[in-house]
């Protein structure tokens, strides 16, 4: 008998309860995505704000140095920290944004979940999870961006903490040594032209300095 009411099974409702099903997945597998993308950007911004905390006290470190002479490229530092503290807000400021639009996002394909639910009964209203996904999919698409700008600055923070690096190298290493990783494969010199420019400076200032 059982086997008897699973050949009457009306193939119509069938197909409708798997599309029903499908329907129902779809916005889970975003909610999922979404979910992972809050996480990401949030321990991002955890981090961006331990390196501002970080930035502000060498900062004041600096600032409150009463020998400022002896500190090896003073000036340097300065603008290097202060250039830094203007990348790492401004990441902060992107992150959040980029996290609030993912919640954004993810309230969206919560609620078109809800409302695949609602028009499985209503058949009136199958239109409505169209474009409250749709939203949800915007919402997505901007944060993707913001994050993607956020990783431009990334990159400039890192350019500049390295061409500090570069700079305190050729300043204080002895021109022999130096001398041996100032030229790349091509024969052309690494130093960007603000390092270049900065170190120039510092050694007219200097013209004595032992090497």
């Amino acid at each position: 008998m059982f086997a008897n009411e699973l050949v009457r099974v009306n193939p119509d409702a069938l197909n409708s309860t798997i599309e029903f099903l499908t329907a129902m997945v779809t916005p889970t597998l975003l909610i999922s995505a979404t979910g992972s993308l809050v996480l990401s950007t949030s321990t991002r911004l955890g981090r961006v704000v331990d390196r501002v905390r970080e930035l502000e006290k060498r900062l004041s470190d600096l600032m409150l140095t009463e020998d400022r002479a002896s500190v090896v490229l003073y000036e340097l530092r300065i603008d290097t920290v202060v250039n830094l503290l203007d990348k790492v807000t401004s990441r902060a400021r992107l992150l959040q944004r980029a996290m609030t639009t993912f919640y954004y996002g993810l309230g969206f394909f919560v609620l078109t979940s809800v409302t695949i639910a609602v028009a499985a009964f209503f058949n009136t209203y199958r239109w409505v999870p169209i474009p409250v996904g749709i939203v949800g999919i915007i919402f997505l698409f901007w944060g993707s961006i913001l994050m993607l700008a956020e990783t431009r600055y990334a990159t400039a923070t890192v350019n500049a903490e390295m061409d500090f690096t570069w700079a305190l190298a050729n300043y204080v290493a002895p021109k022999d040594i130096i001398n041996k990783y100032i030229y790349n494969a091509h024969g052309k010199r690494r130093l960007r032209r603000k390092v270049a420019e900065t170190l120039e400076k510092e050694h007219t200032r200097e013209p004595n300095r032992g090497t």
